[in-house]
C-alpha cells in the first residue's frame, strides 16, 4: 500500500517529473510534449541547451550547473536523464512531503484530493469549474503545476 501511494504521489505531484528526458513518440503524452518543449528551448539546433537557452525551461535552469555533468556549458538529453535518474529518490521523497499536507507519514484520502484539486483549480484558467483540452494543454505546455 505504501508503494502504491508513493508510486501516485509521485505521478501527481510530478513536480519536477515534467523535466525528465524521456524519449517517446511524438504523440507520447509528456515523454513527448517534454521532447518538444527541449527542441523549442535549443534555439541554435545544436542538441544541447546552453545556459541561456535553458532560461525558457526553469527546472533546468535552476538546476543547470548541476545537469552539466561535464561542464561545458551545454546540456545534453544525456546528462539531463543521468541528472534525473540519479536524484529519483529526491523527487519522489518531495512529492510524497507535497502530499502530507500534515507531515505524518502519511497520505489521506483528503490530503490527496486536496492536491488533486489544487492542481484543478491552476489548470482551469477561466475558473468555470472545467477543464477543457486547451487548459490542459496550456498548463502542460507551462510544466507541472503551471509553472
Amino acid at each position: 500500500m505504501k508503494t502504491i501511494l508513493a508510486l501516485t504521489a509521485v505521478a501527481l505531484a510530478s513536480v519536477t517529473t515534467i523535466a525528465v528526458a524521456q524519449t517517446a513518440p511524438a504523440a507520447g503524452g509528456h515523454r513527448g510534449a517534454f521532447m518538444e518543449r527541449l527542441k523549442a528551448a535549443d534555439t541554435d539546433g545544436n542538441g544541447m541547451l546552453s545556459e541561456k537557452e535553458a532560461a525558457a525551461l526553469p527546472f533546468i535552469a535552476k538546476n543547470f550547473a548541476a545537469i552539466d555533468a561535464n561542464h561545458d556549458g551545454q546540456v545534453t538529453v544525456d546528462e539531463l536523464h543521468a541528472f534525473m535518474k540519479a536524484h529519483h529518490g529526491q523527487f519522489a521523497k518531495k512529492g510524497f512531503a507535497t502530499l502530507d499536507a500534515n507531515g505524518d507519514g502519511k497520505v489521506t484520502r483528503d490530503e490527496f484530493l486536496a492536491q488533486a484539486a489544487a492542481r484543478f483549480d491552476k489548470l482551469d484558467a477561466n475558473k468555470d469549474g472545467v477543464l477543457t483540452p486547451d487548459e490542459l494543454k496550456a498548463g502542460h505546455r507551462h510544466g507541472p503545476r503551471g509553472q
